[in-house]
């Protein structure tokens, strides 16, 4: 195993990777921003760089500081975590040529990937069923009014290297397009340093599926699906595992293919490959090249520690599991806390915890970075926690969550633990009667 790895993330990401290779034997590094000094992931690393100011632009999104704590601590791998530059295909190619490890697949896998057109393309390619629309970037306005005219409105506007929500509208009507065609592109060009836009059939009632696969040189293996669909903002608030919605048929075909395209593009590391499900059928939507927020809950469903199996695949080359090794049982939950107020239209809520007590007891976990005194500042994402949760049945296990819930005491700030409350008790997710925009109807507040 590596010796020495340096995690180019901040966080509970970068806590739960220092908690990976603290298992393996691995020393750590960390990085941090000015304002990151004396964050909990800094605290538990075995040392630690400072690599520039609070601006992402200067410090986790700085990939010549990144590389020069590399060369100050001679680590022999990185480990990108999730957002920031873990999907970014120059920075993966410039670790690479200066001999260090990129824990996750190669530059030219996260490249292709990552651009959401190609993706699509390889997709098909290899025997994925996918959504009506566009078969590249759509060059201007009367290209996209005639490729919608074809597959009928609603429509998707989508972001070619986009994600998170950003440079994706919904089109109901042909007299919208042209402004939210235009408006899609500037914000692609602001977020993403890249105007390119695609445009798929917009499905009005459908589930979020997603599944999760690790794969070596040797083997490509799943560790089952993922529902997402609880989402605000097309961002995720609660995932569960298995889909309460997927008959046993529709499952074993969704993994059985989703395992013969990772096999095919030759990809090595975890990954996620993500679907929309409506009526029955599965449509792909988009690969994640790197370790998901929700990983934890595939992790407790399974037993499968996907963070250090990861490493080993880095390391090896190769996946240490067999198919049969996976062994999923009963239901798991897991609600994201995010330092934000839902009344106020999830306004971020920065601040410092006075009061911090976090929940335990039986299939309880929680994975965060947050403690009494810490500081949560304005300038990153507002995720501070992840609580996960395991039960015989999904009822046990939204009774555990819930129960759990109770227990997370944060005072200082505002954050999102009475909204998930309020979800898992709401009629309509105890009977998994709910969709991807179920959330923007609803009034929680």
């Amino acid at each position: 195993m590596f010796k020495k790895v340096l995690i180019a993330n901040r966080g509970e990401i970068a806590v739960r990777i220092i908690r990976a290779c603290k298992e393996w034997g691995v020393s750590t590094v960390a990085v941090h921003s000015d304002v990151d000094s004396d964050s909990m992931h800094v605290r538990l690393a075995d040392e630690s760089v400072c690599i520039g100011s609070h601006q992402p632009q200067n410090s986790y999104l700085n990939i010549s500081s990144l590389m020069s704590a590399v060369d100050l601590t001679g680590a022999e791998a990185i480990h990108p975590g999730y957002g920031f530059l873990s999907e970014n295909s120059k920075f993966a190619e410039v670790v690479e040529k200066h001999g260090i490890k990129f824990i996750g697949p190669s530059a030219n896998i996260i490249k292709k990937m990552g651009d959401k057109i190609e993706a699509k393309k390889i997709a098909k390619e290899n025997g994925l069923p996918i959504i009506l629309g566009s078969e590249g970037a759509v060059k201007n306005f009367k290209e996209a009014k005639k490729i919608c005219e074809s597959i009928g409105f609603p429509v998707l506007i989508k972001a070619a290297g986009g994600g998170g929500g950003k440079g994706m509208k919904i089109v109901e009507k042909e007299k919208d397009l042209e402004t939210l065609f235009l408006t899609a592109k500037s914000e692609a060009q602001k977020y993403f340093g890249n105007d390119e836009l695609y445009i798929e059939k917009y499905f009005k009632n459908p589930r979020h599926i997603e599944v999760q696969i690790m794969s070596g040189k040797n083997r490509t293996v799943h560790l089952g699906e993922r529902d997402c669909s609880v989402q605000r903002r097309h961002q995720k608030l609660i995932e569960e595992t298995p889909s309460p919605v997927l008959k046993d048929n529709e499952r074993a075909d969704l993994l059985s293919k989703t395992v013969k395209m990772v096999e095919q593009i030759g990809y090595e590391g975890a990954g996620t490959v993500e679907f929309i499900y409506e009526n029955g059928k599965f449509y792909f939507l988009e690969m994640n090249t790197r370790v998901q927020v929700e990983h934890p809950v595939t992790e407790v469903q399974t037993g499968i520690d996907i963070v250090k199996e990861q490493m080993w695949i880095a390391f090896s080359g190769d996946t240490a599991l067999k198919q049969s090794d996976i062994d999923p049982r009963g239901h798991s939950i897991e609600c994201r806390i995010n330092a934000e107020d839902p009344s106020k239209d999830f306004q971020p809520s920065p601040g410092i915890i006075k009061v911090c007590h976090q929940p335990s007891g039986f299939r309880t976990r929680v994975d965060g970075s947050i403690f009494q005194g810490c500081k949560i500042t304005p300038y990153y994402d507002s995720l501070i926690a992840k609580v996960i949760c395991k039960g015989r049945n999904r009822t046990e296990a939204i009774q555990r969550t819930l129960r759990s819930l109770d227990e997370f005491v944060i005072e200082g700030i505002t954050t999102t633990v009475d909204l998930h409350k309020k979800i898992l008790t709401h009629k309509k997710f105890i009977e998994s009667n709910f969709d991807t925009n179920w959330l923007s109807k609803e009034k929680f507040y």
